[in-house]
């Protein structure tokens, strides 16, 4: 067996055995990856803290014919403020449920897990609302896969003209000319529109740098809310939790 130490973030974590635990990593050199930390589940195990969901860090493994198998961590953020509060764990579980969809193996997720990381140290930071964190996530990592809504230009005819509207179905701006070609358009606000073109076109170090108006969170997450049902159309259970426990 070959062994490699990879960088990423420990995205889920289940109980395999009597003492063992199977982890789906999501690293830079490997996309996702699932590894067995043999005996995790002891008390003077190394790897008990390390295998936890929200650690990041470099995770040395030995590379099997059809599996990883754990040898050891070091981890630099294991993300503590998330495991006291529970509305922001739920967060978390959802932000990494939602990347454990879109990762995959031997791919170069590299944008993915650099987006998922900056993401959870936007969680832990109070000064950036929740549900901005959501939104913001919500439509950049839907955008790093290439599904993301066309917030320039008109998706019909390519005009960059002013007045435009915005059509879930179509997936992004529809001009004023072409506006009878959709029934569902939906006219922004100024800022609205502004804050889709900041977040689908800057780079991640700087998404989680802003705070809007109520009026435009509103907005925002009707859009996106919206936009993933249509273009998604995934169940996540740990988002039906958080939508629980936010009422």
């Amino acid at each position: 067996m070959n062994q490699i130490t990879v960088t990423g973030m420990v995205l889920a974590a289940t109980p395999v055995g009597e003492y063992d635990r199977r982890i789906v990593v999501l690293t830079k050199e490997r996309g996702k990856i699932a590894a067995f930390a043999r005996g995790a589940r002891k008390p003077n195990s190394a790897l008990v803290g390390v295998t936890s969901p929200f650690s990041f860090g470099e995770f040395t493994v030995y590379e099997g014919r059809t599996s990883y198998t754990l040898v050891s961590a070091s981890i630099s953020n294991y993300f503590q403020e998330l495991r006291l509060d529970v509305e922001g764990a739920y967060y978390g579980f959802y932000f990494m449920e939602l990347a454990n969809y879109y990762a995959r193996e031997a791919n170069d997720e590299t944008a993915l897990l650099k987006l998922l990381y900056q993401t959870m140290r936007a969680l832990v930071n109070p000064r950036i609302p929740n549900r901005l964190i959501r939104y913001i996530y919500e439509l950049k990592v839907i955008a790093v896969n290439g599904e993301g809504p066309q917030v320039f230009e008109c998706v019909c005819c390519r005009s960059a003209e002013q007045g435009q509207v915005f059509s879930v179905e179509r997936g992004g701006l529809i001009c004023g000319r072409c506006r009878e070609k959709c029934t569902d358009g939906r006219t922004l606000l100024t800022s609205t529109l502004y804050t889709l073109q900041y977040i689908i076109s800057s780079p991640v170090e700087k998404l989680y740098t802003f705070v809007v108006k109520e009026e435009v969170l509103e907005e925002l997450g009707k859009l996106v809310t919206d936009y993933l049902a249509r273009y998604l159309g995934k169940h996540f259970k740990s988002l039906e939790i958080l939508e629980t426990i936010m009422q």
